[in-house]
């Protein structure tokens, strides 16, 4: 008998994700899954430009045997994310390299599926204008694969002269930064008709305020900002009121 388990790879998840939990739940190392994840063979006939399989490891979850191997892996991700392109993009003339970056830039931005329209729109509306798309997690995804994220982007990081980093570079970044899921595939393929150029995360969370002027984008910042020093200076007044007394030590 052979003893099967499953391996669930989240939306959004990059090839350095993948190849920590992989290791981390002893299913093989992460080095062999990243050496197979950066040869792009399985999906080059579909996007001739793909540098690794970033993008392209469709996320789902998978069967596995202690006997799997890292490229049979890959070729089982790829061969769903060809499932799930060919059905979602039936009918569209659609360039799978430059769809698949901007779904990646999605998946990242935000977790709200209504939101995912939303959010391509306002990098398309950024793009059209050749405006820097400024996107943080392409800042991130430039700061891996140069081996110095710390774990908060840092003004070196904005300043990087790194190909994905998009405050510095104009256009999408060369390639994806995450592999994304059909509901951020599917924005990407269709993005909302809008004019908005910005958004922020709202004070509450879990959605963003969007703007189509900068005037009406620094009022949202502005916002936000005081809500996060309030909610700091909140957090910060119960830990003191909550401290043990000197007396008490």
């Amino acid at each position: 008998d052979i003893y099967y388990f499953e391996f669930t790879v989240p939306e959004g998840s990059n090839i350095f994700d993948i190849a920590r939990s992989l290791q981390a739940q002893g299913a093989m190392t992460g080095e062999s899954f990243l050496r197979a994840a950066e040869d792009p063979a399985l999906i080059t006939d579909l996007a001739p430009r793909a540098k690794t399989l970033e993008g392209y490891l469709f996320p789902s979850t998978y069967r596995l045997s202690h006997t799997t191997t890292a490229p049979e892996l890959c070729k089982m991700m790829t061969a769903e994310f060809r499932k799930q392109w060919t059905k979602l993009s039936a009918g569209k003339d659609a360039d799978p390299q430059r769809t698949v970056t901007l779904a990646s830039l999605v998946e990242k931005e935000t977790a709200a599926a209504a939101e995912r329209p939303l959010i391509a729109s306002v990098f398309v509306n950024r793009l059209g204008k050749s405006m820097r798309l400024e996107c943080d997690p392409t800042t991130i995804y430039a700061a891996l694969l140069d081996h110095r994220y710390r774990g908060v982007i840092h003004r070196s990081d904005l300043e990087s002269e790194n190909p994905y980093n998009t405050y510095r570079n104009a256009g999408l970044p060369p390639g994806p930064i995450a592999n994304p899921g059909a509901q951020s595939l599917a924005a990407a393929l269709a993005p909302a008709e809008s004019k908005y150029l910005y958004f922020v995360a709202k004070p509450a969370g879990g959605a963003h305020q969007f703007s189509a002027n900068m005037a009406e984008h620094e009022k949202a910042v502005g916002v936000y900002r005081r809500a996060s020093r309030q909610a700091y200076r909140q957090a910060s007044s119960q830990a003191a009121r909550h401290a043990p007394s000197g007396k008490n030590r």
